[in-house]
């Protein structure tokens, strides 16, 4: 495996961006994976390690890169905590038209590179990234060919991108992992992505999956709500996702 961490030039700036792809067999499709609030750290980078070694080209950013933040760093369970607060801004700075220009930066990088297929694509977030990875389908639909959201926040809103709408913008198939209990994805939200999935009239394929028994963060083994089950399960439906369409 290769593991290189690169400075790629924004609109904004430059986002410091964890690559890492097979040594031999390339060029790979590209995986764009979108962190959680809680940025970059060990526990991602290893999860991009674990698709790469499926056969994938994979990028993880650092997307709160305008404010000059890299890594948090632990953070207390206290929600009132200054460390937390901190963490809940930057999640608010950050926008859906952000997030795509820096995705169209970090392909056009990509585009440069050998071992990188930027044709076939697909993306992954998590936590607040989930509405990030289902919008780069909707907004890249000629290369975007699989997308999934889990426990993603922010699922369905009244704006014009909103992930519940997806479904009727893009080809590329959708899946969604949702914890059965999660105060950002509450069951309403899940009804309404669900709603908005079957209403697709061009022939979208895509997934709301409820993991029974998980809280929100369930897939990140350093968290207390870590579930192997759910989270291999996780794993087993992401990269089947990959396996049917980046091909």
């Amino acid at each position: 495996m290769i593991d290189q961490q690169i400075a790629i030039p924004t609109k904004d700036g430059h986002t410091a961006t964890f690559i890492t792809h097979p040594e031999r067999g390339g060029p790979f499709p590209v995986i764009l994976f979108y962190m959680d609030a809680p940025a970059i750290r060990e526990e991602l980078r290893d999860m991009a390690r674990r698709l790469a070694t499926s056969g994938y080209y994979v990028m993880l950013p650092n997307l709160y890169y305008r404010s000059g933040v890299m890594e948090l760093g632990a953070l207390p369970a206290d929600p009132n905590a200054p460390e937390r607060k901190r963490m809940f801004a930057l999640m608010g700075s950050l926008t859906i038209p952000m997030i795509m220009d820096d995705t169209r930066a970090l392909l056009t990088y990509a585009e440069g590179q050998a071992a990188a297929n930027t044709k076939i694509v697909g993306a992954v977030g998590y936590c607040m990234s989930g509405r990030y990875a289902i919008n780069a389908a909707t907004h890249f639909p000629d290369r975007v060919k699989a997308a999934a959201s889990v426990y993603g926040t922010q699922l369905a809103t009244d704006q014009e991108d909103s992930p519940h709408l997806a479904a009727g913008k893009t080809r590329a198939e959708l899946y969604f992992a949702c914890a059965e209990t999660d105060i950002y994805a509450p069951t309403e939200i899940i009804e309404k992505v669900k709603q908005g999935m079957s209403a697709a009239k061009n022939g979208a394929k895509a997934e709301v999956e409820i993991y029974p028994g998980t809280h929100h963060g369930f897939a990140f083994p350093k968290r207390p709500v870590y579930d192997r089950d759910a989270a291999e399960r996780h794993w087993e439906r992401l990269l089947a996702l990959y396996r049917r369409n980046l091909v």
